[in-house]
């Protein structure tokens, strides 16, 4: 038998996750090219920094 949740219990988790995809998608929207550039994405995830494997930059992401 299933566990039953608070309804009040929160995944923060996915909460932020489902922001995060909401906010790419709103961006795509606006957009007037083709596609997202990976820095515009890494702007929006607020990820910054550390270099890939292919030797370009990217990361981890911010920390608040």
């Amino acid at each position: 038998m299933p566990a039953h949740r608070h309804p009040t219990v929160q995944d923060q988790v996915a909460l932020t996750e489902i922001d995060l995809t909401g906010e790419l998608m709103i961006a795509a929207a606006a957009a007037s090219e083709d596609r997202l550039s990976t820095d515009r994405i890494d702007e929006l995830l607020h990820v910054a920094g550390v270099p890939r494997r292919d030797g370009s930059d990217r990361g981890v992401p911010d920390t608040p």
